[in-house]
């Protein structure tokens, strides 16, 4: 069976996180979006667990459905983490951040009793531990073989393995002897498959992509696209076998838009490409302070590939915007506004799910639907044509669709009506 999965989420006990970030929000939002299985996110935290465990039961082996819902569970929650390792490896700080999939409670309990030893769990949905990440690897894998070990939002600076504040240079000087346990690397927002595919020691992981959600509306930006049994055991080693039968592809952001894709600096509203970075020796020359090296200046430090090499046997990719983000810029108005929500609402009512919108609806049936300006936005991020302010030190990028050639001559016709 074809179907959409999210697996790297954060619940309400999580920082900077919606209150909306319980499960009936979620399981109403995976449905609008059209993502048949959604990690839960945070199991270490003791109140999301208990929470999952009175609300969810078991459906397939290793995923779990509302409580009763009848006909309406459609949702398959698997049980995810994130968790951020703060810790001292050869005289350097690092941060890496690492997802977990258990497949099943009894699991989750086993692992949250062995973290909370090493520190506090309860402070945050996504715990900060003292642990090297190897030994987070030991410890998960020690209690199941069957959980999965995954590397976030791989080269991001801040927080990821390859980072350029605080990461290593490659899986090994990180994971050690475990690094063969390591089946996959979440690419983030900020990087898509064909950047990574220019590090050839990434070919033999599986190259997967999450929302990291922090409200429900933000689920399924990136996504995964699988045609496999529904179930944990074949969703696990359909990502360990890369097998193109059963991972399809994977639903990226533009990298360009990701928050971190281009070198700069937040304060002085500086952003550069890695070039310019190189020239400046990478200190703002504004202020003198170190700029933040972002993911394209780090795919550039560490690739042994061209710009341009697709590895024999890479799984493909499809660059998508949210729909709501594109009616907002076909009409010139905000995402929160009630024209852009109503406009929503209405594509969702007719054909069921964003995904369905964004990926199958044919261009007359679009046209047929919605606006024009719409219809067209819709099929020119199908085909890539868009343009894109990149990202830089914290702030997201800035994507076209229209040009502003396009967007005035637009705005005189309705003058003119």
């Amino acid at each position: 069976m074809k179907f959409i999965a999210d697996f790297h989420i954060h619940s309400k006990y999580s920082r900077a996180t919606s209150k909306d970030m319980d499960i009936e929000h979620l399981d109403k939002w995976a449905r609008i979006k059209g993502i048949k299985v959604l990690g839960t996110g945070d199991f270490t935290h003791s109140e999301w667990l208990k929470n999952l465990k009175e609300k969810l039961e078991p459906a397939e082996p290793g995923l779990y459905r509302l409580k009763n819902d009848g006909a309406n569970s459609e949702t398959r929650f698997i049980l995810t983490v994130e968790i951020s390792c703060i810790y001292s490896k050869n005289n350097r700080v690092r941060k890496i951040h690492i997802v977990v999939f258990s497949p099943s409670f009894k699991t989750c309990e086993e692992i949250n009793t062995r973290l909370g030893w090493v520190g506090n769990l309860r402070s945050d949905g996504r715990p900060i531990l003292g642990l090297d990440a190897r030994e987070l690897a030991k410890i998960v894998l020690g209690i199941s073989q069957d959980c999965l070990i995954v590397p976030a939002h791989i080269w991001t600076p801040w927080f990821s393995v390859f980072g350029s504040k605080s990461g290593f240079d490659s899986l090994e000087e990180c994971f050690e002897d475990y690094t063969k346990y390591i089946y996959a690397g979440e690419t983030g927002l900020s990087s898509d498959p064909a950047m990574n595919w220019r590090l050839s020691a990434l070919d033999k992981i599986t190259l997967i992509s999450n929302s990291d959600a922090h409200s429900p509306q933000k689920l399924g930006r990136e996504a995964n696209v699988f045609d496999t049994e529904i179930s944990y055991p074949a969703i696990v080693e359909a990502i360990k076998s890369k097998d193109p039968q059963k991972f399809l592809y994977t639903i990226e952001f533009f990298p360009e838009e990701g928050k971190y894709h281009y070198d700069g600096h937040r304060a002085c509203e500086l952003r550069l490409s890695p070039q310019e970075s190189k020239k400046y020796n990478n200190i703002c020359p504004n202020c003198g302070k170190p700029l933040t090296i972002g993911v394209l200046s780090r795919v550039e430090e560490l690739a042994d590939r061209e710009d341009g090499f697709r590895p024999v046997g890479a799984t493909p990719f499809k660059s998508l915007i949210p729909l709501g983000e594109i009616i907002a810029e076909a009409t010139s108005q905000t995402v929160a506004t009630k024209k852009v929500i109503a406009e929503y609402q209405n594509l969702i009512k007719k054909f069921n799910t964003e995904f369905e919108v964004l990926l199958n609806v044919s261009s007359q049936n679009l046209q047929s639907a919605t606006l024009p300006e719409i219809a067209e936005a819709i099929v020119r991020v199908r085909e890539g044509k868009v343009s894109v302010e990149p990202g830089y030190d914290g702030v997201f990028g800035k994507i076209r669709i229209f040009s502003q050639k396009e967007q005035k001559e637009r705005a005189k016709q309705k003058t003119l009506f």
